[in-house]
């Protein structure tokens, strides 16, 4: 059973890019901290810049073993729709995380594609806000200890 932690564009530049807004925590750092949140559930802890990769690593959480999905799609949550129509496919939980509270930054953050198929949304918790979406999956997937 595995947990798969999909991030989008410019993530590999956490603790660098914008700290004001993203903090100076590296996104080495977040995966530390989710693999901890996540005990003894297996972790497929993922970054790309391109939206195709996003997609096939979605098909393949679709395909394997993967009990749910923690997807930070960045830029990609307001304008892909084949990001959108991948997620649709899985059945399982699916946690759409935002470092940011994307509702309280400008117009062009508030209208996400991906809520409209996730199970919850987190938001604005910093990078902190991964291991709280571990454990909420956990929850979700009935392997809380």
């Amino acid at each position: 059973m595995t947990l798969y932690i999909l991030n989008g564009p410019n993530l590999n530049r956490l603790g660098k890019r914008e700290p004001e807004i993203y903090g100076h925590t590296t996104l080495a750092e977040v995966e530390a901290w989710s693999r901890d949140a996540a005990g003894d559930l297996s972790v497929e802890f993922r970054q790309t810049n391109a939206e195709h990769q996003l997609i096939d690593w979605i098909h393949e959480a679709i395909e394997g073993s993967a009990r749910g999905i923690i997807i930070n799609p960045a830029g990609l949550t307001f304008t892909s729709v084949p990001i959108m129509d991948a997620l649709k496919m899985f059945s399982g939980p699916i946690i759409e995380l935002h470092i940011s509270n994307i509702h309280q930054r400008e117009a062009v953050y508030h209208n996400s594609l991906m809520s409209k198929v996730a199970t919850a949304v987190i938001a604005g918790l910093g990078p902190r806000g991964y291991p709280t979406a571990v454990r909420a999956m956990r929850d979700l997937i009935g392997e809380a200890v």
